[in-house]
């Protein structure tokens, strides 16, 4: 029987959910606050410039594959992929970088030129992160995260000490060079935790770096957000934007719609890809399955202060993404987990998607993506924002050896303060809520509401976590815990 759906926000895990639900025939509607789609992944235009506002890094190809093949489609029926190379680079001095290569061989030969012995290491330490990739992100992440069961398979079973290990412990166990642990432990930061407190069986992200490579779609990840609504579209799914909801109307401890502008919009089903926090205070508080109080003790992913930036002129010694860890890597994650503040030396990520997208800047001009991680529910000020911006341009002109502050013609900045405006992000974070392993799998906020029949939640505060692949396979597995739903 064809059900009446409404869901709440358009990132990658509302509109992959609105697919497949529509897929079944259901009449699906996507309401979204802002004036364009996408969430996190939004895209804007000025003075010439393109900028995608959040996601820049597209990993796991395969996960985005799976995701259009249970529609009988290619990411290539929607858009162009290109293999980077070098993948990035990461910097540690002046002129002094390491350069991430697309395929393994090369990445070991480099690694073999730093540190006698590492290259063989490497491919023992990657063919596990393949084997663990394969557990993980071919099978385990596609569980709903109700029961602990889930976790249990012979594959896991072999590797339950790997849960009790740490990333960090095990690559320095291995590794010696402080540059190469730097690079491998690099890539759990996508999960949102400290390399110390990730498990070791997320090593898979290390396959995902070295192993699948890294992708650009042709004109920015905003491609990918407008492909997956193309495919929305021709399944019938209906999108709003500038439609901010107020509330999530309960009637017999059952949801049976939502309010927009004072206007009730009845429902069979209410589904939020929005903040789950956020999400739930649109519940009277008897309704909510989280307290305050777990919110607070939970372990969020850091925020992030972001700076759009277009120069008048080429950048040179600099690749499409770069890292600069230039600066001590463990007191900048303390910084952010362990005594939150703002870090005296940050480090920082640099991406130009006009070195490879010729559409994003004039001719003979750039665009520019500056990141700095920082602690959630920090200070957020212009002032904070100037001082921060100087600090880590002065550096990139330093370590690149060019001169480049004088080329900027357009600047923008967004922080904690505009994650939780525009997105209204739990303590304005980026990236979710870590994946520690007491915030593993079941041990996630649910996608299927206690209380509230009828009531799902999707994205990355919930299973499987943060990064866009996850956010994909969260919009699956709510959609398909509601049509299960159906079948009960």
């Amino acid at each position: 029987m064809r059900k009446t759906i409404q869901i709440i926000g358009s990132g990658f895990s509302s509109l992959a959910a609105a697919c497949y639900l529509a897929q079944q025939g259901n009449k699906v509607t996507v309401y979204e606050k802002n004036s364009t789609i996408g969430g996190r992944a939004r895209q804007f235009k000025a003075n010439g410039f393109t900028f995608d506002m959040g996601p820049s890094w597209y990993w796991m190809p395969d996960v985005f594959e799976r995701f259009f093949q249970d529609f009988n489609k290619k990411p290539s029926d929607y858009y162009e992929l290109i293999k980077l190379n070098p993948a990035y680079r990461v910097y540690f001095g002046i002129n002094d970088f390491i350069s991430i290569y697309d395929n393994l061989e090369e990445i070991k030969y480099t690694f073999e030129t730093i540190e006698k012995g590492s290259g063989e290491k490497l491919q023992n330490f990657i063919d596990q992160a393949k084997s663990n990739y394969d557990i993980a992100i071919k099978d385990l992440v596609y569980r709903p995260g109700i029961s602990p069961l889930e976790l249990i398979t012979k594959e896991t079973a072999l590797k339950l000490n790997q849960f009790f290990k740490n990333v960090s412990a095990d690559i320095r166990k291995t590794f010696k060079n402080e540059r190469l642990i730097q690079i491998l432990e690099f890539p759990v930061l996508f999960l949102g935790a400290k390399p110390s407190k990730t498990p070791s069986f997320y090593n898979f992200m290390n396959y995902a770096d070295f192993g699948l490579g890294t992708w650009h779609p042709k004109t920015g990840m905003f491609d990918v957000i407008r492909g997956i609504e193309k495919l929305a579209l021709e399944l019938g799914v209906t999108i709003q934007t500038n439609s901010s909801i107020e509330k999530i109307i309960v009637e017999n401890k059952t949801a049976t719609g939502i309010v927009i502008d004072g206007k009730v919009i009845k429902s069979d089903v209410v589904l939020s890809g929005a903040d789950y926090h956020h999400s739930e205070t649109l519940l009277e508080k008897e309704h909510r399955m989280y307290s305050e109080k777990y919110w607070e003790n939970r372990v969020f992913a850091p925020s992030s202060l972001l700076f759009f930036v277009g120069f008048d002129k080429k950048i040179e010694n600099i690749s499409h993404h770069a890292l600069f860890f230039d600066v001590d890597f463990n007191q900048h994650a303390a910084d952010i987990y362990d005594q939150p503040k703002w870090p005296e030396e940050p480090l920082f990520y640099a991406n130009f998607p006009s070195k490879t997208d010729k559409t994003a800047a004039p001719d003979g001009m750039e665009s520019g993506f500056f990141l700095i991680p920082l602690a959630p529910g920090i200070e957020d000020n212009e002032a904070l924002r100037e001082e921060y911006f100087e600090r880590i341009i002065t550096r990139f002109e330093e370590l690149t050896q060019q001169k480049i502050k004088n080329n900027i013609i357009f600047k923008k900045s967004f922080c904690k303060n505009d994650f939780v405006n525009d997105y209204n992000a739990y303590k304005g974070n980026a990236y979710g809520m870590a994946n520690t392993l007491l915030q593993t799998a079941f041990l996630r906020p649910k996608l299927k509401s206690k209380k509230v029949k009828n009531l799902y939640f999707t994205g990355q505060l919930t299973v499987p976590g943060p990064g866009v692949p996850p956010a994909l396979i969260s919009g699956k597995l709510a959609a398909e815990l509601i049509q299960k739903s159906f079948r009960s």
